[in-house]
């Protein structure tokens, strides 16, 4: 099936996605509520549900961006793979007599996300409790088949009634919607309000945990130095990751730069999404690879997400 195709179908039927790749960590013990609402800025309240976060550095930039399921004796964090050899030690690093024990469940945990896909749809199909959450900025449910041994009937249901979605899928998807990816817009240099996290992943109004000051008092400043911002081809042409965004007045001055492309589909024109600095024009914009500014795309910027 090509990815038009896939694409048609997810967007007809709903999908689902087996999340296998993503690391997961187990968190029990009677301190866990306490102590995670220390290390992330969401706020738990121990109601079983699924929410974002992130896990922020004393000066409030990303460690991780997590989505974090609350269950009656656990909380699962996940996140990108790209950072399981990062999170654990982070999560780690503050516990000194609380009553919490980390673990490391990737290799034996499932998740399941069913994207565009309501709660009766599922119901018949599984034994275990759907929550909603939104992963790829659409309203979405995942599902937790206890251990992945027990994945393989669940999922057999599953894909008997709903399309799959591929990881190319996924990534177009996530992109449409704006929703910053790690590796992509995200990384340990970048601050939650700068791509967006903070209308999604911050709890102002909570106690203190890591990095809080900071990200409060970006808050209270009201801006950042770049932001998240989607941007459309004019001319059909390819905006490659990478690019360079500048204004043909100073061709010599970058204004920001591409870090997600894809080919929307609703659209039928390439998309991206990229970071532009602040004062930076809003019109008149041209991206190009680096050091090939003669083959420069003219890009209208675009607020996000592109498909709603």
């Amino acid at each position: 099936m090509s990815l038009s195709d896939e694409y048609a179908a997810v967007k007809k039927h709903g999908g689902v996605i087996d999340l296998a790749d993503r690391v997961k960590l187990s968190f029990t013990g009677n301190d866990r509520i306490r102590y995670l609402n220390g290390q992330l800025t969401a706020k738990l309240t121990g109601a079983n549900g699924v929410q974002p976060a992130c896990v922020t550095t004393a000066k409030g930039k990303l460690c991780a961006d997590v989505f974090v399921g609350t269950w009656p004796a656990a909380v699962i964090v996940d996140a990108d793979a790209e950072v399981s050899a990062t999170l654990l030690p982070r999560l780690e690093k503050y516990i000194v007599a609380d009553d919490v024990v980390i673990e490391d469940i990737t290799l034996h945990a499932a998740i399941i996300h069913c994207l565009g896909v309501a709660p009766e749809q599922i119901k018949d199909l599984t034994f275990m409790p759907g929550y909603p959450v939104s992963r790829l900025g659409h309203p979405g449910i995942d599902l937790f088949p206890p251990w992945r041994d027990d994945l393989a009937p669940v999922w057999e249901k599953l894909t008997a009634r709903f399309p799959v979605i591929s990881a190319e899928l996924a990534e177009l998807l996530r992109i449409e919607a704006g929703i910053p990816g790690w590796g992509f817009e995200l990384d340990e240099n970048t601050l939650p309000a700068e791509a967006g996290l903070d209308r999604t992943h911050v709890d102002f109004h909570k106690g203190c945990y890591i990095g809080q000051e900071v990200i409060s008092r970006v808050k209270s400043v009201g801006h950042v130095n770049r932001s998240l911002r989607g941007f459309l081809s004019q001319n059909g042409e390819p905006l490659p990751p990478k690019a360079r965004i500048f204004s043909p007045e100073s061709p010599e001055k970058d204004w920001g730069t591409i870090t997600s492309s894809c080919f929307s589909f609703s659209l039928n024109r390439p998309i991206a999404l990229g970071f532009l600095r602040r004062g930076a024009p809003e019109s008149g914009l041209l991206a190009a690879p680096e050091g090939l500014r003669d083959r420069a795309v003219p890009i209208l910027v675009q607020p996000l997400p592109f498909i709603r």
